[in-house]
């Protein structure tokens, strides 16, 4: 049953009568009052997270210096950007390491550096030619002085996640954070039920350019994110049981708030960069309202051994998020403290301020130009022995 369309719900933001709630809210008041009848006066509901990602970057275009440099390598204090599309383009990852400070720095500190308004240095080097004569290039740089600087996220959403652990006899130093040994601790990264893309299990409310809020700015998605696999088992209620969906999101950093886009790393593994993602889902029928009342205890994430060090690692058993919010979880009898690698408490902050944003009119919802795939599958590599392989491939 439809209970409104995006026009109408536009129309209330722009006339200032529109019903908001955050996702914490919402289904609060479901559990009081009955999905119906909340789903009857709720126009919009909104979702954050904050979560350390390495699949992120940014592009940059400097701009020409005088004479012009055609960049063949750069660096942005210390750590290498990748050029090769363009003559003062380059791209820089969040998840590169600093020549000389290794896993403590990277891209993700530099991205946030510059987002702060803070001068870094850049450095360039080219291969003279008719074009562009200039061999180095040192400078200062701050956002101001070049000319685009936006985000760029392959994977900046995941639509659930594994809970790791260490069955092992030594800590283990992983994308989760540290893993003690013998099961000493357990790391889970999503938000459960709060997580954005959990509250939206078949992407029937987002799609490509779908507006979002990122960063503290306007953002968009851009396409179906790397690894994406909604096609993973899922419960009834169409939440998957491990990672599945992902989103490929972008925004200009130039309009950000350092607040939300912060440099991070993981010790004895690398850097990152932690990115506020929020959403404002419309309650346009009963069935979206059903996946917005999705609670803790009814989402799943495996919980696996990091002790082995292979591709498909044991899976102990499958966890809901009440339990791991609740600091603790078992595991063969053996009570494990958990903790989550993103915060739980700024994704509550940022659902918060989009809120806001909808009911001042700054935010508007708008319809996708294309859907997401839903029946993309995953894929690995198996490796090669050197029988067959020609001399230039090894």
């Amino acid at each position: 049953m439809t209970l409104r369309t995006l026009d109408q719900i536009n129309n209330r933001i722009q006339e200032g009568t529109v019903t908001v709630l955050t996702a914490h809210a919402f289904k609060q008041q479901v559990q009081r009052e009955g999905l119906q009848s909340v789903a009857q006066r709720v126009d919009v509901v909104t979702v954050g997270s904050f979560e350390v990602a390495e699949s992120a970057g940014a592009f940059f275009n400097l701009g020409h210096p005088d004479p012009p440099l055609r960049m063949q390598q750069v660096w942005l204090n210390d750590v290498e950007g990748y050029c090769g599309f363009g003559a003062v383009d380059f791209y820089l990852g969040a998840a590169k390491s600093s020549s000389t400070q290794e896993w403590r720095y990277g891209g993700g500190h530099v991205i946030e550096q510059l987002i702060r308004s803070e001068q870094v240095r850049l450095r360039a080097t080219g291969y003279p030619n008719d074009c562009h004569p200039l061999r180095e290039f040192d400078t200062l740089i701050t956002k101001d002085t070049i000319n685009q600087f936006y985000l760029y996220m392959p994977r900046g959403l995941y639509q659930n996640f594994i809970v790791g652990v260490n069955g092992g006899d030594r800590p283990l130093y992983t994308f989760l954070g540290t893993l003690q040994p013998r099961l000493g601790n357990a790391i889970y990264a999503s938000g459960g039920a709060f997580s954005p893309l959990l509250n939206d299990p078949y992407l029937s409310l987002l799609g490509v350019g779908s507006r979002i809020w990122l960063g503290g700015a306007i953002g968009y998605v851009a396409w179906e994110g790397t690894q994406h696999f909604p096609l993973q088992k899922r419960l009834p209620n169409g939440t998957p049981v491990g990672p599945a969906a992902t989103l490929a999101l972008i925004g200009d950093c130039k309009a950000m708030d350092a607040r939300w886009v912060r440099g991070c790393r993981l010790q004895n593994y690398g850097t990152g960069l932690m990115v506020g993602v929020g959403l404002a889902l419309p309650v346009l029928d009963l069935t979206a309202a059903q996946h917005l009342a999705v609670t803790d205890q009814e989402v799943v994430a495996p919980v696996v051994d990091f002790a082995i060090p292979r591709r498909v690692r044991p899976v102990f058993d499958m966890v809901n998020y009440a339990q791991l919010k609740s600091g603790k979880i078992l595991i063969n009898g053996q009570a494990v403290r958990t903790a989550p690698l993103s915060s739980l408490y700024w994704a509550q902050e940022i659902a918060a301020e989009l809120k806001g944003w909808v009911e001042e009119g700054r935010f508007m919802l708008h319809t996708a130009v294309a859907p997401l795939p839903l029946d993309q599958v995953f894929l690995s590599q198996e490796g090669r022995t050197a029988q067959g392989i020609a001399p230039w491939e090894l």
